[in-house]
């Protein structure tokens, strides 16, 4: 029934961990594409991501070219299509890559925009800003236009990188055209990026992005057990009226393999600035054998466009469970110790370890100098039953989430193989500022509170706070005996 391919044996999880992007640009025109910025980096090194050659700095006569967080099309060519990586370089000798997908379309004649280079509406209220233009040093705008017109009338005020229309109204829905001059030693370049508009914001749709999982991703798995894998899209601003995000199983959809083992279930949610979400869980009852030779798709579309996420299964390492959770915390970069780092050392270890009987993983106490961090934490965390996070406002506010972080999310998420216990330590609010994988985690399960009363007895194992705590951790033998459940 399935037409099975080789499995391809992939690291679930790389040393180091790695996002993707995608840009799309227009054949003939300037690119340049940035690398995220990373305070304790020392050099940023551009790759071809399927050959792991070298993009070299700038020389007489370059197209390609890289310096420093940069890489530059001057101009691009439908070749220059493919995965792009930069690897961040850190002082500790640790490393982080990134992803970037180049997409180039063709200029063909009488067509201003290929359909596919599209960004969201502004604010709906009148202005409209050039996407893209900040990449560019010294970019001057020469034009604007509407639905491919040229873009003219005294409704509408041009700024340095935007335009702004008084009183907008349905007339003025449409694609907005910025098209830009840039200037590079002396060589002048094309740039053009279209904006969607509308004024009352029924919807806007958006090229579909799949959050995850990622394309080539390896789940680990165990035969005869339970498996469910999500696939969650990005499809648009506010509700699609084409909204789809559904799984194939060597390419034949789950919906025609009538297999009563394999059942999806979908649901759609509305992010920050009502960008419009939907996920499909495809829950299997029971993994067999043949599953580790199929192909499974994550196929996500919407009016504009359609992509896909490929992900096969591979059986789990026989290694045993060493710790019951592994804790995320913030860690301060200050010689004073914060009240969570207290916490962590002294309360929760005298409650969980000496009192239940369980066994933590703590960062600075159970991972030891002059082991490599990454592989430790990766190591450590594979061999932990529990996440836990502690949620405070400088674990939200720190503009790159820690390595373990990472990590375990990509654990929690997109392997689905361990459970996450949320600690809200400080009140945080609407979450509003959280990363979106951990608001999903929340909106699923919530978090677990820390109010001000425990701190007057904080190691009181008979505290509300600690029996919740108790109630999401595995069982042990102490806490089979309690009122723990599991």
């Amino acid at each position: 029934m399935m037409g099975y391919v080789h499995l391809i044996f992939l690291s679930t999880f790389l040393l180091v961990s790695t996002t993707s992007e995608t840009f799309d640009a227009l054949e003939g025109e300037a690119l340049v594409i940035k690398c995220p910025r990373w305070s304790s980096s020392v050099k940023v090194t551009w790759y071809h991501t399927n050959t792991n050659k070298i993009i070299p700095a700038e020389k007489e006569g370059s197209k390609m070219f890289s310096l420093d967080r940069f890489l530059w099309f001057l101009p691009t060519s439908t070749e220059d299509s493919g995965n792009y990586t930069c690897v961040i370089h850190f002082l500790n000798n640790r490393t982080k890559s990134f992803n970037m997908s180049v997409r180039v379309y063709p200029n063909k004649q009488g067509v201003c925009f290929p359909s596919q280079i599209r960004y969201p509406n502004d604010t709906g209220r009148g202005k409209i800003v050039c996407p893209t233009i900040d990449n560019y040093k010294n970019a001057t705008i020469i034009q604007w236009y509407k639905d491919c017109k040229p873009l003219q009338g005294e409704r509408y005020f041009k700024g340095e990188k935007y335009i702004f229309i008084n009183n907008p109204g349905k007339e003025d829905d449409g694609y907005y055209t910025c098209k830009f001059i840039y200037t590079h030693k002396g060589n002048v370049y094309n740039v053009s990026a279209t904006r969607i508009f509308i004024s009352k914001a029924k919807h806007s749709p958006l090229p579909p992005k799949i959050l995850f999982p990622k394309d080539k991703d390896v789940i680990e798995v165990e035969l005869g057990a339970a498996l469910s894998l999500k696939c969650q899209a990005r499809l648009g601003i506010k509700k699609q009226p084409i909204a789809v995000v559904t799984w194939d199983v060597d390419n034949i959809s789950v919906k025609n393999l009538d297999l009563p083992r394999f059942h999806e279930k979908t649901h759609f949610f509305e992010g920050r600035e009502q960008e419009y979400y939907k996920e499909t869980t495809l829950h299997i009852t029971e993994v067999k054998k043949e599953d580790l030779q199929a192909n499974f798709t994550c196929v996500a579309m919407n009016e504009m466009h359609n992509t896909k996420a490929t992900v096969t299964m591979q059986l789990k390492a026989q290694y045993g469970k060493i710790y019951d959770a592994y804790v995320i915390y913030p860690r301060s970069h200050t010689n004073e110790a914060s009240f969570v780092e207290y916490f962590v050392y002294q309360i929760m270890p005298d409650i969980l370890e000496n009192k239940c009987g369980y066994k933590l993983c703590i960062y600075g106490r159970d991972i030891y100098p002059g082991e490599d961090t990454a592989s430790a934490i990766e190591k450590r965390m594979q061999k932990s039953r529990r996440l836990i996070i502690l949620l405070t406002h400088q674990l939200i506010n720190c503009k790159e989430p820690a390595y373990d972080q990472h990590i375990a999310l990509y654990n929690a998420l997109i392997q689905n193989n361990m459970k996450v216990i949320l600690l809200e330590m400080e009140t945080i609010g609407t979450y509003e500022k959280l990363q979106e994988s951990l608001r999903f985690i929340i909106q699923q399960q919530g978090t677990v509170k820390w109010k001000e009363q425990h701190t007057v007895h904080p190691q009181s194992t008979n505290s509300k706070f600690w029996k919740q705590v108790r109630y999401l951790m595995p069982l042990t033998l102490k806490s089979s005996y309690s009122d723990n459940a599991g």
